[in-house]
């Protein structure tokens, strides 16, 4: 990532190794007023590391997290395609994605299997989890550099591909996934983002994306690993649930899965390659009650660590981003 001086408007943020940039924050009170003074010198700062900590701007509860949100962001973005239905918790501030507590959510880049996708997140907590919980981060472009090339370059070639069942089992319904129960309208979303669509017998729907792996920073133009290759992968299901699931819907229809965008599968031996170099280069910094963090959805990927207690993160996302699907060799067979 970029490295210069921090913005003179602003203290120099904490550095310490293993952990994000963690700024102080005197709010006095007032988080909104003071996230859209300093706008220009956040963005700055999630420009240069990727993604910051802002501590101590005291948010206490969800319209504060909305202007606060919106202070630090413009104008936020709605979600689709979602893997999960979150709460909506404001204009444009969402529950946290539903995952049980006591399972890591793998790292990902948000909503990285939509051609457009938020350039950046928000994530605000009110309640700090008694235990674990936080949201690690990684660098996309030291992922990227720290994976075998020959698995680079099969991806770069081919692209991923995300193939989704929808149903009543986990997850998000066809309706929900798309903000519409209407049928055409799905069909008509599906042309304009490169998705195949096949409507099954039961009423369900299942859906194929092909994606590119890797993609280009909009603002630096630094190659960031850019997918949910490892997450949204069978073999990251708690092996009971996909043994039932593969009993009732047959290997094909799982409620999603990843593969390389040529067809073939991704074998759990990759998923746990992406998963290990990920952890190499993973920082985290425990939440704490009223923090805010801003992440570029592009350099850095997040997760979520297992709990225990209540846990109250609120997120945003802003800035869309387009991109093109993968053209060339690898094409969906």
């Amino acid at each position: 990532m970029l490295r210069s001086s921090p913005p003179l408007s602003l203290p120099a943020p904490d550095l310490a190794p293993g952990r994000p940039a963690v700024l102080p924050a005197e709010a006095g009170g007032e988080p909104a007023r003071w996230a859209a003074a300093h706008r220009a010198a956040l963005r700055g700062l999630v420009a240069e590391h990727g993604a910051v900590v802002v501590r101590g701007l005291g948010l206490r509860d969800a319209d504060d997290v909305a202007a606060t949100f919106a202070a630090a962001a413009g104008t936020l973005v709605p979600e689709r395609e979602a893997f999960a239905p979150r709460e909506v918790r404001g204009p444009g501030v969402h529950g946290a994605t539903p995952w049980p507590a006591g399972q890591q959510m793998c790292m990902h880049h948000e909503l990285s299997y939509r051609l457009e996708v938020p350039g950046l997140l928000l994530f605000a907590c009110l309640v700090a989890p008694a235990e674990g919980g936080a949201t690690p981060l990684a660098d996309a472009a030291a992922v990227l550099a720290a994976l075998p090339p020959a698995l680079v370059d099969r991806f770069e070639r081919e692209g991923w591909l995300l193939v989704r069942t929808y149903g009543d089992d986990i997850g998000a319904s066809w309706a929900e996934a798309f903000g519409t129960g209407d049928r055409a309208a799905v069909e008509a979303a599906g042309r304009a983002d490169a998705i195949e669509l096949e409507w099954l017998p039961d009423g369900g729907l299942r859906t194929r994306q092909r994606r590119r792996a890797v993609v280009p920073h909009p603002l630096t133009g630094a190659r960031c690993w850019f997918n949910q290759v490892a997450f949204l992968s069978e073999w990251t299901l708690d092996p009971e649930v996909r043994e039932y699931l593969v009993e009732e819907h047959g290997p094909d229809g799982l409620p999603f899965t990843t593969r390389f965008g040529g067809g073939d599968p991704v074998g759990e031996d990759v998923v746990a390659l992406l998963t290990e170099v990920y952890d190499a280069h993973t920082v985290r910094e425990p939440w704490q009650a009223g923090d805010l963090l801003l992440v570029d959805n592009v350099a850095t990927a997040h997760a979520r660590e297992p709990y225990r207690g209540a846990r109250e993160v609120l997120v945003g996302l802003a800035d869309p981003v387009r991109f093109t699907p993968p053209s060339g060799e690898g094409a969906l067979r």
